[in-house]
């Protein structure tokens, strides 16, 4: 009778260390969303980051350095994030639509960075505030980017304020983070895809609508022109 022989184990990787600046990030996004950026103070987000007073004092001259470091990353991780959920997708419509919802589950999702970017971005003084508008202009100038592809496919109205849309999308998706809460049963998908719904179908039945529109839309868009002038 032969003896089984023990089948080996793989013994498991060890997770790959954390840069030291994304520990920093992570704790200062933390306990900028959990406490606010002016309660917070430099000495926790080193010791959240277990890191010296003096070792962060390094890497981030002060507390608005961090905060725009953390800004950058929201920035650059939600586009990401977009970009990702888009990919290979031909319909700029549904690129819309997919990127609402990855928009939303990323700012829902325990992602501080992209949270403090648009609620916390008012904290920073002057010199810092620049910067940190850059980079907003930067997210609004992809989303636009994005609502500019849907409105040249031929599918959407062609006439529509396309910054219009942009300020009230933003404005509604970005208003979720402060009162969505999982255990209300709704998944962030699932709430994107209902404002998707209600942005791009409206809330009124058929035959409630204007008869014309396209005239009702022109309208609107030459009272905005006449405002503008």
């Amino acid at each position: 009778m032969t003896k089984t022989q023990p089948v080996a184990r793989r013994s498991e990787a060890p997770p790959a260390p954390v840069d030291t600046d994304e520990k920093v990030l992570l704790a200062a996004g933390k306990l900028f969303r959990e406490k606010g950026f002016a309660a917070t103070t430099v000495r926790e987000i080193a010791s959240a980051a277990d890191m010296l007073p003096g070792s962060l004092h390094y890497r981030y001259s002060s507390k608005d350095d961090i905060l725009v470091a953390l800004m950058k990353r929201g920035v650059e991780r939600a586009i990401k994030s977009v970009e990702s959920a888009t990919a290979g997708e031909p319909s700029a419509i549904e690129r819309l639509r997919l990127g609402l919802r990855a928009h939303l589950e990323l700012l829902c999702n325990g992602d501080d960075s992209l949270y403090v970017l648009l609620f916390d971005w008012r904290s920073l003084t002057s010199g810092a505030l620049k910067g940190v508008i850059r980079e907003r202009e930067r997210l609004e100038s992809y989303w636009e980017g994005l609502l500019f592809e849907a409105h040249a496919s031929g599918v959407a109205r062609p006439l529509i304020d396309i910054a219009l849309v942009r300020h009230f999308g933003f404005g509604a998706i970005n208003w979720v983070a402060t009162w969505y809460r999982p255990k209300d049963g709704r998944t962030p998908a699932q709430i994107a895809d209902a404002f998707w719904s209600f942005l791009a179908f409206g809330l009124l039945h058929e035959s409630a609508r204007p008869k014309d529109l396209d005239t009702h839309f022109a309208a609107l868009l030459a009272a905005s022109f006449k405002k503008e002038s």
